[in-house]
């Protein structure tokens, strides 16, 4: 009897770790976003995270006749990384990200984490002449 109650916890064990995993752990997907750095933070009470917002170009509105921007909100888990971020805020930025399934306290308040910063520029003046 003890030693089938011993594999019944550790197949829950091992099921339990494989769930936990794949929510927290497994890469679900990896992109670029471009746009204007609209802000970049640190931010937490036990665990300081980055977090951040891009605003990217275009505008589009989930209703008719309504104008919304595009936001892409993320947080960054790398201090080198994180320093260019704070450097950069109003810039136009391309960033890398990869999107996990759920969020981790030590990881960041988004599932979006950005891995590295591909480029930063000045954003490109839009006065009329």
């Amino acid at each position: 009897m003890g030693r089938f109650i011993f594999i019944i916890v550790s197949i829950i064990i091992l099921v339990l770790g494989g769930i936990v995993f794949y929510k927290f752990y497994f890469v679900f997907g990896k992109g670029v976003k471009a746009g204007e750095l609209n802000y970049f933070v640190e931010k937490g009470y036990i665990f300081k995270t980055y977090e951040g917002k891009l605003i990217q170009s275009g505008y589009k509105g989930r209703a008719a006749g309504t104008i919304q921007s595009n936001e892409f909100q993320f947080s960054v888990a790398d201090e080198r990384i994180a320093q260019q971020l704070m450097m950069a805020s109003g810039k136009t930025v391309e960033l890398h990200y990869k999107e996990y399934l759920g969020a981790l306290p030590w990881r960041g308040y988004s599932p979006f984490i950005v891995d590295s910063v591909i480029s930063v520029r000045e954003p490109i003046s839009r006065d009329l002449p």
